[in-house]
């Protein structure tokens, strides 16, 4: 049996990137634990001041298949390119056709430029494989192929 992961995005918006993300992957937020009907209920109980309840969040897939995605506050910005990126498969494979497949991308594209990213390094085209380069809304960089 293999071992869940989560995937923990270091950013300055929990809230924010979780709603993005949760968007982009047609994931869930993650709802308070069971006995409360919302977090800040929670984060009452818990003592926790308003001014860190954006210290984190995550979005879930519904599904219960695709990793948990924690987005966690640090101070510090982002300064480099990332060394782990995510890939957003909107294309459905290599057994779709090429002009399927580059229309599915170019239209999950501009879906995700809508929710907020940017794809100022444009599309790629190699081997076979076409895919295009984005950052979500705080720059972290992801694929959709």
């Amino acid at each position: 049996m293999a071992t869940p992961i989560q995937v923990v995005f270091d950013c300055a918006d929990p809230d924010a990137q979780a709603r993005f993300w949760a968007e982009a992957l047609h994931y869930v937020l993650q709802p308070p634990p069971p006995g409360f009907d919302s977090w800040d209920a929670w984060a009452d109980s818990m003592g926790i001041p308003p001014e860190q309840r954006n210290d984190f969040s995550a979005a879930l897939d519904p599904d219960g298949v695709g990793p948990r995605l924690f987005f966690q506050r640090v101070p510090e910005g982002k300064v480099a390119k990332n060394r782990v990126h995510l890939d957003v498969n909107a294309g459905g494979g290599r057994n779709v056709p090429d002009d399927e497949r580059r229309r599915r991308v170019d239209a999950e594209v501009a879906r995700l430029k809508a929710l907020g990213a940017s794809d100022e390094r444009g599309a790629m085209d190699r081997h076979g494989e076409y895919w295009v380069r984005m950052n979500d809304p705080e720059g972290n960089e992801f694929c959709v192929q």
